[in-house]
C-alpha cells in the first residue's frame, strides 16, 4: 500500500494549497477509508484538520493521513449520509468508539456544514 502520510504535498504549480485539509483515514485493502467520528452530541461527522501536527496531536503520532479539498472530502461523505465536518477538533471519538475522548474547544464546523 502506498504511504499515505505525505510531507506538504505541492500542486501541480509546486506549492502546497491552502485549501487542502488533512484527513485522517485508515488502511483497508489496497487503498485509505476516511475515518468517521462521532460529536459530542453523538452525531456522525468527518474530521479534518489545518495542519498535520494538529492531527497528530489529536489522533496520535501514528495516525495515517491524507490531503483532500473541503469539496472532496464533502464529496466522499456525503453519499454516505455523513454531511457534517469538524475542523480542528483536539481529540475525537471514531464511530465505533475505538478513541474515548471528546473534541476539545477548538473543534468547529466549516461553513456550510449542515448536522445529519
Amino acid at each position: 500500500m502506498p504511504d499515505a502520510r505525505r510531507n506538504e504535498d505541492p500542486t501541480p504549480g509546486g506549492h502546497p494549497s491552502a485549501d487542502l485539509l488533512y484527513v485522517p483515514v485508515r488502511p483497508h485493502r489496497r487503498c485509505c477509508v476516511t475515518c468517521f467520528f462521532r460529536t459530542p452530541g453523538g452525531r456522525r461527522t468527518a474530521v479534518a484538520f489545518t495542519s498535520g501536527a494538529r492531527l497528530l496531536a489529536a489522533l496520535g503520532q501514528d495516525h495515517p493521513w491524507i490531503r483532500l479539498s473541503v469539496t472532496a472530502l464533502r464529496a466522499l461523505t456525503a453519499p454516505l449520509g455523513c454531511t457534517t465536518i469538524t475542523v480542528d477538533p483536539v481529540a475525537a471519538v471514531r464511530v465505533d468508539g475505538s478513541r474515548r475522548t471528546r473534541p476539545g474547544p477548538g473543534a468547529s464546523l466549516l461553513p456550510g456544514a449542515r448536522a445529519n
